[in-house]
C-alpha cells in the first residue's frame, strides 16, 4: 500500500460550476487522478468543452445542466450521476456568484438572496443529497467546498460574497463534525485572486491587481489550474485523516 495515495481510480465525482475557471480545472484534475466526473453548470452549451477535456484524460465525463438554486435540479444531478456511473464518491461545491460589487449597504434583498442561495444554501442542500448517495455504498467519501479568502478577510467591495463564503467555511466544519461517523470527510479550499472570467473585474482593475500582487508572498495572482491539486488531495486517501479543514490557496497573501 502506498504511503500517500492520490489515486481516485474507480471513484465518481460531481463538480458544480465545472464548465470553466476553477471548476473546470478541478474536474480535469479529478479525472487525471482516475475519477469519472459529472460536470454541472447552468448553461448546457457551456458544458461541452469541459466534458471533452475530462474525456481527453481517458476517464469518462458527462455534462448535466443544473441550476444549483433549484432543489429539483440538484436531485436530478445526483440521480443522473448515479444512473450513469452507479454511485457517487466525491462532491465539489464550486458553483458561486457575486452579482454586485461595492459597499455592503448597497446590496438589495434580491441580490442578497441570490448570493446566499447560490453560495451557501445550494452547497448545503447538495451535500445532504450526496451524503445519502455515499451512504448507499457505505464506503465513505469526500466533500470539498470552494470558499474564498474573502470568507476569511473582509472585503470592502465583496461584502455579501464574503459573508456567504465565511458561512461556507463554517458549514464545512459543521458537516465534518457530524458526518465523520458516516465515513464522509468534508474539507474546504479558499482561493485568493485567481485569473478566471469570474474574477475578471478584479484582476483587470490595476489597483486591485497591484494590491493582490503586493500582498502575495509569491508576488503574483493564481491560475485556475493551481487549485486542482488541493482538491485531489482532499478527495483522495492521501488526506484520509483530514476533515473540517480549510486550505488557503493565495500564494501567501494571508500569513
Amino acid at each position: 500500500m502506498a504511503v500517500a495515495s492520490f489515486s481516485l481510480e474507480g471513484k465518481v465525482a460531481i463538480v458544480t460550476g465545472g464548465s470553466r475557471g476553477i471548476g473546470r480545472s478541478i474536474a480535469v484534475g479529478l479525472a487525471e487522478a482516475g475519477a469519472n466526473v459529472a460536470v454541472a453548470a447552468r448553461k448546457p452549451e457551456s458544458l461541452e468543452e469541459a466534458v471533452a477535456a475530462v474525456n481527453a484524460t481517458g476517464r469518462k465525463g458527462i455534462g448535466i445542466p443544473t441550476n444549483v438554486r433549484q432543489v429539483e435540479a440538484l436531485e436530478n444531478l445526483v440521480n443522473e450521476t448515479k444512473r450513469e456511473f452507479g454511485r457517487v464518491d466525491i462532491l465539489v461545491n464550486n458553483a458561486g456568484t457575486n452579482p454586485v460589487f461595492g459597499p455592503v449597504q448597497n446590496i438589495d434583498e434580491r441580490a442578497w438572496d441570490t448570493i446566499m442561495n447560490t453560495n451557501l444554501k445550494s452547497p448545503f442542500m447538495l451535500s445532504k443529497l450526496v451524503r445519502e448517495a455515499i451512504k448507499e455504498h457505505g464506503e465513505g467519501g469526500s466533500i470539498v467546498n470552494v470558499s474564498s479568502t474573502g470568507g476569511i478577510r473582509a472585503s470592502a467591495g465583496l461584502g455579501g460574497y464574503s459573508v456567504s463564503k465565511a458561512g461556507l467555511i463554517m458549514l464545512t466544519q459543521v458537516c465534518a463534525q457530524q458526518w465523520g461517523v458516516d465515513g464522509i470527510r468534508v474539507n474546504c479550499i479558499a482561493p485568493g485572486l485567481i485569473k478566471t472570467e469570474f474574477s475578471r473585474a478584479l484582476w483587470e482593475t490595476p489597483d486591485i491587481l497591484a494590491g493582490a500582487t503586493e500582498r502575495s508572498a509569491l508576488r503574483r495572482i493564481g491560475q485556475p489550474e493551481e487549485m486542482a491539486g488541493a482538491v485531489v488531495y482532499f478527495a483522495s486517501e492521501a488526506s484520509s485523516y483530514v476533515t473540517g479543514q480549510t486550505l488557503i490557496l493565495d500564494g501567501g497573501g494571508i500569513l
